[in-house]
């Protein structure tokens, strides 16, 4: 994805050795008891070339907390990049537009690619598959370290696992979340491949938290309520990763599924989105995800669900990434006061 002028700006200013530049102690970024943090994957936008600008984002956002896509864990420790083939940006509302006009579905179908580019990502992908054979613990334990020394606790691993998987490469995954010392794996995938992750989550007694969609169109996907009793009835270590956002999007109440699947939940997904699989909103609390009910019960139940905010919205014209963090969790505090 591509840089706005602000965040060039803004990270240009952020170029002194992190060591330096970021403070050791610990961001509290617990609010009424709730742990509040965010998915790595809402900063795709800042994470290339340097992806310790992530990192930088977190310490100056003030989030205490990480979720790390597995993309942003192998960067952060040195993998070979991938070909970033240029997707356009869905599209900005013009300035002064109310709210409703910054609502998408997000971004339309990917181009096709070139038979060029087509070759360069195959030679791209074998490379980063030899840089995966010499990784180690240590190598994961580095990257782990980068979190910790900024003040942020690594909790999740992000690792999407797809049914063309071999048994390897799920393994691969539950390998790097024990090294990264996290407490468990968010996934989004299938039921099929689910069925298959659950005796490798067994092994390692590492809970596998699935996230949720509102493809509810699709039985192998995790949308319905009926898929998520498949999912879990699967094996111990199958939980899920509630998208409080698609939940709403697909006609589900996320207050009722909390009560009574807490001990089940990885994390949550904050975002705000429409019912009737509508759009997310630029303005959180002008959606119809129950946002303030939702953050409101795990302060009064005291649930250990950390909940992450997830950006999917289209960067309104004037701001960045950081600034809409910086009033996404301004939000989220102001729900739990």
């Amino acid at each position: 994805m591509q840089f706005t002028r602000r965040d060039m700006a803004r990270f240009a200013l952020a170029s002194a050795p992190l060591a330096t530049a970021l403070a050791a102690k610990k961001i509290n970024s617990k609010f009424g008891g709730v742990q509040i943090g965010a998915i790595t994957y809402s900063f795709n936008r800042i994470a290339s070339p340097d992806a310790e600008a992530i990192i930088k984002a977190y310490v100056e956002i003030g989030l205490g907390e990480a979720e790390l896509m597995s993309n942003h864990c192998e960067a952060l420790a040195g993998a070979p990049p991938m070909p970033n083939f240029f997707r356009p940006a869905p599209p900005r509302p013009p300035a002064g537009s109310p709210p409703a006009a910054a609502a998408t579905k997000g971004p339309g179908p990917r181009p096709q690619l070139t038979p060029e580019q087509i070759a360069e990502r195959k030679a791209a992908q074998e490379k980063l598959v030899a840089w995966r054979g010499t990784t180690t613990p240590a190598t994961w334990k580095a990257v782990a370290k980068k979190f910790n020394d900024a003040g942020i606790d690594l909790a999740l691993l992000c690792y999407n696992m797809q049914d063309s998987m071999k048994d390897d490469d799920i393994e691969f995954g539950f390998q790097m979340a024990k090294a990264l010392g996290v407490k468990g794996i968010t996934t989004s995938t299938t039921l099929t491949m689910a069925k298959r992750i659950a005796p490798f989550a067994d092994k390692h007694k590492l809970l596998v938290g699935y996230h949720g969609h509102d493809a509810t169109n699709d039985p192998n996907q995790t949308a319905t309520l009926e898929s998520y009793q498949t999912l879990m009835a699967y094996g111990k270590y199958n939980g899920v990763n509630l998208d409080i956002g698609h939940f709403t999007a697909a006609g589900y109440d996320a207050v009722a599924f909390i009560k009574e699947h807490h001990a089940k939940i990885t994390n949550l997904h904050i975002k705000d989105r429409k019912k009737a699989h509508g759009p997310n909103v630029a303005v959180w609390g002008t959606g119809d995800t129950p946002m303030k009910e939702v953050l409101q019960l795990l302060k009064a139940e005291k649930y250990p669900i950390p909940a992450n905010l997830e950006l999917e919205y289209p960067i309104p014209e004037g701001s960045d990434i950081i600034a809409e963090a910086k009033k996404c969790l301004a939000y989220v505090k102001s729900c739990l006061a």
